[in-house]
Parts: C-alpha cells; sequence; structure tokens
C-alpha cells in the first residue's frame, strides 16, 4: 500500500473555528428548558472529525434545541482524527462518551482497547462506497490499481475499505490508499486524484457539487459494516450510566426528527451551525439521503440487533481485518436505549 500523509486542512480548522464562534464545540448553547437554579454537568464528547460534518446533525440539533441541556448536560465538543482514535482516547481516560461506528468496538477491544458502543445512530451503514462514474468501477474487484481515499488511517472507514478490498479478493497492497483529512478525502476525488472513497454521504455529495459524477453504494453491499454509534469506555458505563443515558436520549430525539422531517431539520440545521447558512439545498439533500438509507431501522431508534453484530464481527475475523471474536455483549449495550421517543 502506497501511505500517504493524513492531512487536517486548513478548510476544515476554520470550520472547526466557526462552529466554535457559533457556541456549539464549547457546549455553551442555553436552554429556556433547562432546570432553573441546577447545573450542568459537563461532558466531554469525542467526535471523530470536526463538528461540521453533517454526520454529526443529530448531535449538533441536539444541542442547538436544547435537549441536552434539559437532560442538565452541558457538552463540550472535542474533534480528534477517526473513530479508532475516538476509542483509544475514551479508554485512555480523555473524554466521556464519543462517536465513532458500530464496527469500532470489533476493531479495537482486539488490541486491549476496552471500549463500547452504547447506541447506534441508524439501521444502515454511515459509510458509503463512491467513486467516479468515469473510472469504470463496478464491483470490489475492479479496484486493482485504483486510488482511495478515506479521512484517515485512525477512522473506521480506512478498516471498512479492507473489508470491500477482501470482497474483491484484493488487499491493500493492490491498491493506493490516500488519507486527506475531512476535505482532502472528497477533494481528491473531485480532482481526479483518487478514483473513489469510503465516507459519509456528504463527501460523495461535495463531489458532485463540482460537477463530478458519482456513483453511491452502501458498504454492506460489498462488506457487513454498521452505522454511526456513539461509544463508550467501559469504565464510563460502569461509573457513570446516568450521564451516558442522558446524552443517548438526547441524541435519539434529534436523530429521530431528521428522519421523520429531513427538510424541516435542514432548516433548523443552517440556523444551527452559520457556516452553512448559505447553503439550505445542500443540507437538505444530504440529510434526505440519511433519512431515506442511514437512519431507518425495524428496532428501537439506537437499538443494536446482535445477529448484525455477530455477522459484521465474523466477516472482519474471516477478512483477517482481525485476529480473533470479542464476545458479543462486550461490543455493545442496549441498556441505554429508550422504550419510546
Amino acid at each position: 500500500m502506497d501511505v500517504k500523509r493524513n492531512v487536517w486542512t486548513a478548510g476544515a480548522l476554520r470550520a472547526l473555528r466557526n462552529i466554535a464562534a457559533a457556541g456549539i464545540v464549547a457546549g455553551m448553547v442555553c436552554s429556556a428548558h433547562a432546570q432553573a437554579g441546577a447545573p450542568e454537568k459537563e461532558v466531554t464528547f469525542l467526535l471523530a472529525a470536526p463538528p461540521g460534518e453533517l454526520a454529526f446533525a443529530p448531535f449538533m440539533l441536539a444541542q442547538s434545541k436544547g435537549y441536552y441541556a434539559q437532560e442538565g448536560l452541558k457538552i463540550r465538543w472535542i474533534a480528534v482524527h477517526g473513530g479508532a482514535a475516538v476509542g483509544k482516547q475514551l479508554a485512555a481516560g480523555n473524554g466521556d462518551i464519543g462517536d465513532a461506528l458500530g464496527d469500532t468496538p470489533i476493531l479495537l477491544r482486539n488490541n486491549g482497547v476496552n471500549v463500547k458502543a452504547v447506541a447506534l445512530l441508524g439501521g444502515h451503514p454511515l459509510h458509503q462506497f463512491i467513486t467516479r462514474a468515469d473510472r469504470n468501477i463496478a464491483q470490489a474487484s475492479d479496484l486493482k490499481g485504483k486510488t482511495l481515499s478515506v479521512m484517515s488511517y485512525e477512522d473506521t472507514s480506512y478498516y471498512v475499505t479492507l473489508g470491500i478490498l477482501a470482497a474483491g479478493k484484493l488487499t491493500k497492497s493492490d491498491v493506493t490508499i490516500y488519507a486527506g483529512g475531512p476535505n482532502g478525502v472528497w477533494q481528491d476525488v473531485a480532482n481526479g486524484r483518487s478514483d473513489g472513497l469510503v465516507g459519509t454521504p456528504e463527501w460523495g455529495a461535495r463531489v458532485e457539487a463540482t460537477g463530478v459524477k458519482v456513483h453511491y453504494r452502501p458498504t454492506d453491499q460489498l462488506t457487513p459494516g454498521m452505522g454511526q454509534a456513539i461509544i463508550a469506555s467501559d469504565k464510563k458505563i460502569a461509573s457513570d450510566p446516568e450521564t451516558i443515558a442522558k446524552f443517548v436520549r438526547a441524541t435519539m430525539k434529534a436523530m429521530t426528527e431528521i428522519e421523520a422531517d429531513p427538510v424541516a431539520a435542514s432548516k433548523a440545521y443552517v440556523v444551527a451551525v452559520p457556516s452553512y447558512a448559505d447553503k439550505l439545498d445542500f443540507v437538505t439533500k444530504v440529510l434526505t439521503y440519511y433519512a431515506k438509507y442511514v437512519f431507518p431501522s425495524r428496532l428501537r431508534p439506537g437499538e443494536f440487533d446482535p445477529a448484525i453484530v455477530s455477522h459484521v464481527q465474523n466477516s472482519y475475523v474471516d477478512k483477517k481485518v482481525v485476529r480473533a471474536a470479542q464476545p458479543i455483549e462486550s461490543l455493545y449495550t442496549n441498556q441505554f436505549i429508550p422504550g419510546k421517543m
């Protein structure tokens, strides 16, 4: 594999500062619904990318609508380099809760990083396999000799890419993989440096906005996977389950609102996140995709299906992405999932 340097661009950092200026990163949004006079509990939440990524819309809308404040929480958002990095930092005690994929504990617990998924943001994979229409990639085996982009080598998208390659009987030695950060990952596809990417739906929409046609494939068409997930360390789950339950409840409320009415959610989002103030059509396109293809689930919002978790883990083991299977109950818990929304 040709390993390229992982770059967080100046644009990504500017976006992070824009969110901070809006009061979202610092978690200082005030709510009339907050318990009068009651001190809010400060919670450090680790994001796998800058908060301006639309994948984080459930978090940002829960914040702007005061849902966390209603639960007595004040959230401090910190961005790190990918879901695997989120898990490692949480296990080390450098944060309370975080964002990753439902797959992430499978990858990390094999290496002694004891984190568990506590809620799933959708019944379908977050990551999409997005390829340029002019590169003639119809199946995984067509990737031989091609170039793909992921956000970072510490992001779960990299490991999902390994699974996609295995589906085509390929390895990382058969392709070049760039890790360009949250902007470079899609810009490399738009400018032709990469043939495709594995990542969030909005990155495909950003490529399309430049005039380049792309094909979307949910990654579970090629390799089993899960959606975005809220994760926490085993220690945090044992010591502070109440805070986790409150955070999950507030986030699931916002997610179900997006699924029910992505148009209304998009209007609320562009108000909450000023950097998107003039991008309503783009936000609506992306959140509508989430509402149709990512969030729907036959289970309660946030709930894990143990059969799917087992299937995903077995796939990682079979494709030698991880060494051995871990006990299923160590990978997730449904104890924090609200009964009704």
